[in-house]
């Protein structure tokens, strides 16, 4: 709701400021429109939220049930999914040096170091990137996703301080609709891959854990593996619903005994197998490994990359906790202990290369055997929080950005609102894991899909940071550059290795994907489509004074929702035709959800007084990590109250509170596209039945406000492109 100020600030969008407004003189409507919101919606640079040293030290440990489970209990399958005959100490030397620097250069320089300071306000994932990227770049309205701006967003743009002149990138970026398309489609692809990576963590992490009771007994079957498994897993996604901080309560501890359980073991067995392993931490053992393995231990290198399995979730579970907790628990805890289980499991092959295909559980003392299978199966349960949680979050962005069809996101927490849960996107997840855990059985091929899945989520986040760095933070072009070819030169290595075993399982993380990208794509498309024959068809201010002319006025309030910023939608002709009477005071309303974090409540309302008299238009914005909180009456009063403050008499403003007082109404389109056949039948098929079924059965842009049923009306129209 709005607060009253000493004076307005009267934002003015001409047809100079803002090209949809030619559109609307095309369509009847005013040359200009004037706006006017509180004083304090000026200008202005919002402060970051402060965390004390002991709400960071909390944080920290909150993030280990979170942010590092995937990352943490890598150890459990890395050397085992090796295939390495006759190795020897030399080959564990190099796959050891392999590891330890892998780790180095992208969990602590790229992520840790880098990509954590591109956060979006504390936001932080693929779609955080592409949030920063449209608050600096002006993205086409022709984008497939499409995007309203108003002279007044410039006041949302905290993240768009200038600082001199636009780069040629940004420049380019900014002119080629068609570079922006694929920035667009490249990040939805990304965020499609995140997702079969979410789906592909929790069944690796438990049947790597809980595969270790067969060393125990022959008479457990692969089989009893996979039923236990899946049972763990029923229960993991069944408890999601409780909230991100509630199961991050009760799963630190136990990650925190995981990693001082690894670290100490690590130490043992460097002890007392092979105390100078360390040496490793020189890469010409990388050389000597690659020279008497060649292709076979090129090939290997898909085993090597799941030791960084989980260092996406740094980034994106950052909305859940904040970057300095996160960089705190990395590098006083998890990077140590990871180095000092790896140099201990390498310790432990060169006096048993036999135990290769077992090494987790082989290197573990006997009489700590059960306590840490215990532990490594808890710790596997969290390593899958870390992807259902930063699933929720992309989830969360990408629909708030237009990206993915509506689904229901729940606010778990009141202190920190990134914490969220979408039981469609959980149900969807515990599905796909499921099939996949029975699908393959523990083999070796669940290791190469999830190595795909990771080093492809990587790369995606290579390119966009590269843009981040040139267009947003104006680094030199030198730096910039060096980035980018060390990134993709060090990916690409590992990314040649794992394609060469995409008919092997390798294909999974692809057939999640591109099952996400159908709904996604043809919910870009649909909208696209239902956007331009709106603009094309709406009702301009000469008409709709006609309409209100012929129309009777009744007392109360009348809201058509609508996403037309400019013009008035379709929807209020045929409404006004077969009534034949319009509210007293009928009020456009448009919820909007623009590209940056969140914003103030104060900024949350934009009204404006329209033509013919009584009519109105309000504005109701949101960032993506905004909550939608409003309802129907709330809603209303609120709209109202902001209505009062741009009231020209007293007279006026008495007409809005008598309106109120007599009830209020909202009116709904209930719009269908039909393409007709004139159109190909790829276009027919989007349109006609895969967007119309989204459209159906996922939430519209108004189930947030929470209006009471009995005081809706819906029209139903058919938009025949």
């Amino acid at each position: 709701m709005m607060q009253p100020a000493a004076a307005d600030l009267i934002v003015e969008i001409g047809a100079a400021e803002n090209d949809e407004v030619a559109d609307d003189e095309r369509n009847g409507g005013a040359a200009r429109r004037t706006f006017s919101f509180s004083q304090a919606y000026k200008m202005r640079h919002r402060e970051p939220m402060v965390f004390t040293k002991w709400q960071t030290m909390l944080l920290a440990y909150q993030s280990l049930g979170i942010v590092y489970g995937d990352l943490g209990t890598s150890p459990l399958y890395v050397f085992s999914s090796l295939v390495l005959p006759d190795a020897g100490e030399t080959d564990f030397l190099g796959v050891l040096s392999l590891i330890l620097w892998t780790l180095t250069i992208v969990s602590l320089v790229k992520y840790v170091f880098i990509v954590l300071r591109a956060d979006d306000h504390g936001e932080g994932g693929t779609f955080a990137l592409y949030s920063l990227l449209r608050q600096h770049v002006n993205f086409k309205a022709n984008m497939p996703v499409p995007v309203t701006p108003l002279a007044s967003d410039v006041n949302l743009k905290f993240h768009g301080e200038k600082r001199g002149s636009p780069s040629k990138l940004h420049q380019w970026l900014e002119s080629s609709s068609m570079l922006q398309s694929a920035v667009t489609y490249f990040v939805l692809f990304g965020t499609c891959m995140t997702m079969g990576d979410g789906a592909l963590t929790p069944s690796i992490s438990v049947l790597s854990a809980v595969q270790g009771i067969q060393s125990r007994s022959s008479s457990i079957k692969q089989g009893h593996v996979v039923i236990l498994s899946v049972v763990i897993l029923l229960l993991l996604f069944l408890v999601q619903r409780f909230g991100t901080s509630k199961v991050s309560s009760s799963f630190s501890p136990i990650m925190l005994v995981w990693f001082g359980s690894i670290a100490v073991i690590g130490v043992y067995n460097i002890a007392k197998h092979y105390p100078p392993v360390l040496k490793a931490v020189s890469p010409h053992y990388i050389y000597y490994y690659f020279a008497r393995n060649k292709r076979v231990g090129w090939e290997q290198l898909g085993a090597v990359i799941l030791c960084i399995t989980g260092a996406e979730a740094m980034f994106a579970d950052l909305g859940h906790f904040n970057k300095s907790s996160i960089q705190v628990a990395f590098s006083t805890l998890v990077y140590p202990s990871l180095i000092l289980a790896y140099s201990g499991q390498a310790a432990y092959l060169i006096k048993n290369p036999s135990q290769l295909s077992t090494t987790f559980y082989s290197s573990i003392p006997e009489p700590l055997f059960w306590p840490m299978f215990v532990v490594a199966t808890l710790s596997a349960i969290v390593a899958s929080q870390s992807l259902i949680s930063a699933s929720f979050s992309i989830i969360r962005q990408s629909v708030a950005l237009g990206c993915f069809p509506r689904v229901t996101i729940r606010h778990t927490s009141e202190e920190y609102e990134g914490q969220v849960y979408s039981p469609e996107i959980n149900y969807f997840l515990m599905v796909v894991c499921i099939l996949i855990t029975v699908g393959f059985g523990g083999g070796p091929e669940i290791g190469r899909a999830f190595g795909v899945a990771v080093i492809f989520v990587m790369l995606i986040t290579t390119h966009l940071m590269t843009i981040v760095m040139l267009v947003i933070w104006k680094v030199h072009i030198a730096l910039a550059t060096w980035f980018f070819s060390a990134y993709v030169a060090f990916e690409g290595v590992y990314t040649s290795a794992l394609m060469n075993k995409v008919a092997e399982g390798g294909w999974v993380p692809f057939a999640v994907a591109a099952f996400l990208l159908v709904p996604t794509l043809a919910w870009t498309y649909g909208r696209k489509l239902k956007a331009e024959y709106e603009a094309r068809h709406a009702v301009g201010a000469a008409e709709l004074s006609a309409l209100v002319a012929r129309s009777a006025r009744v007392p109360g309030v009348c809201v058509f929702c609508t996403d037309l910023v400019n013009g008035f939608p379709p929807i209020v002709r045929r409404y006004a035709e077969h009534a034949r009477c319009l509210r007293e005071l009928t009020l456009f309303v448009t919820v909007r959800d623009v590209p940056v974090r969140s914003v103030l409540p104060e900024e949350r309302f934009l009204v404006a007084r329209e033509e013919p008299a009584g009519v109105y238009r309000c504005v109701v914005r949101y960032g993506y990590m905004d909550k939608h909180d409003l309802v129907g009456d709330g809603f209303v009063g609120s709209a109202i109250a902001a209505l009062k403050e741009i009231a020209e008499s007293a007279e006026e403003a008495e007409m809005m509170v008598s309106a109120l007082e007599d009830g209020y109404m909202f009116v709904f389109g209930r719009t269908i596209l039909h393409m007709g056949s004139e159109h190909n039948w790829f276009k027919r098929l989007v349109t006609n039945d895969i967007y119309r079924f989204l459209q159906k059965n996922f939430r519209s842009s108004v189930s947030t406000l929470n209006i009471d049923q009995a005081k809706t009306l819906h029209v139903g129209m058919l938009y025949e492109i």
